[in-house]
Formats: C-alpha cells, sequence, structure tokens
C-alpha cells in the first residue's frame, strides 16, 4: 500500500486524487492533477475542462491547488490587482515617453510660430526705426533736433 501512495505522492498523473481524502492538504497536493477542498478535507480531480473549479466541486474560498496557503480567491484577486499595477505601469511608461520624446523635438506647428515670432520682430524694429527718423525730420523741420551739446569739453 505505502508503494501506491509513493507513486502518487511523486504526481503520477494518472493517479485518482480520491485516495487523498481525509489525509492533508500537502500529501494531496504533491500531485499536480489534484485539488483539495478545505471546507470538506476531500482530495478531488482539478476539473482541466474549465480554468477555475466550478462551485458543485469546491468554493473558490476554500479550493487550494499548487500550495495549501493560497486560495483561489485569493489568488484572483492577487492576479487582477498585478495585472492592473502592470497595465497601469504600462500605460504611464508610454505616456511618459511619448511626452519626453515630443518635447524634444519640436514639431512644425512650433517651428512655425517661431519663424512668424522672429518676422514679426524683424518687421517691428524696421517701423520702429522708420518712425524714429520720420520724427527726428520732424523735430529738425521746427528745430526742436536735440543737437550735441555745443558747450562740450575740447578734447587735446
Amino acid at each position: 500500500r505505502s508503494s501506491d501512495l509513493g507513486g502518487a505522492l511523486g504526481g503520477d498523473p494518472g493517479t485518482d486524487c480520491s485516495k487523498f481524502t481525509n489525509t492533508t492538504c500537502e500529501q494531496c497536493l504533491k500531485n499536480v492533477s489534484c485539488l483539495w477542498c478545505s471546507t470538506t478535507n476531500e482530495c478531488k480531480d482539478y476539473p482541466v475542462r474549465s480554468v477555475l473549479p466550478p462551485s458543485s466541486v469546491c468554493k473558490l474560498s476554500a479550493a487550494r491547488w499548487g500550495v495549501c496557503w493560497v486560495n483561489f480567491e485569493a489568488l484572483i484577486i492577487a492576479m487582477s490587482v498585478l495585472g492592473g499595477i502592470i497595465i497601469i505601469s504600462v500605460v504611464v511608461c508610454c505616456c511618459c515617453c511619448c511626452r519626453k520624446k515630443k518635447s524634444h523635438k519640436p514639431d512644425k506647428e512650433d517651428e512655425k510660430a517661431a519663424r512668424e515670432k522672429e518676422q514679426r520682430r524683424v518687421r517691428q524694429e524696421e517701423r520702429r526705426n522708420e518712425m524714429k527718423t520720420r520724427h527726428d525730420e520732424i523735430r529738425k523741420k521746427y528745430g526742436l533736433f536735440k543737437e550735441d551739446n555745443p558747450y562740450a569739453k575740447f578734447d587735446n
């Protein structure tokens, strides 16, 4: 009888898991094809046709597979949180990379705006010089032009 248990404990997938009912969780889960239900202390064959064991087999909060200290309910919650964190991290990284890439390389609109600003500055300077010239002519005409000080020091 102990040789039968030894083969099953080694992980023989062909072994009937119901042999380990009313034993310990650790003994049941040594075979990867077994599922331990902690409320009924039953070792059952894992329902491979469905991803999660249906409630008719065992409630998710009582089902154990792989390790005895994690139930399926906690596993689902942990994996969901982990998946959410990974998705949010990827989105944040993509946004940061796109923003950084955009700020390093000015696009065509920024270049066009800079050119237009420079052209406006040049035209403004030209108009300012024209107005200054016109005002100086008017001052000369009416004798209001500020000439150099006639009482300035002579240089030797």
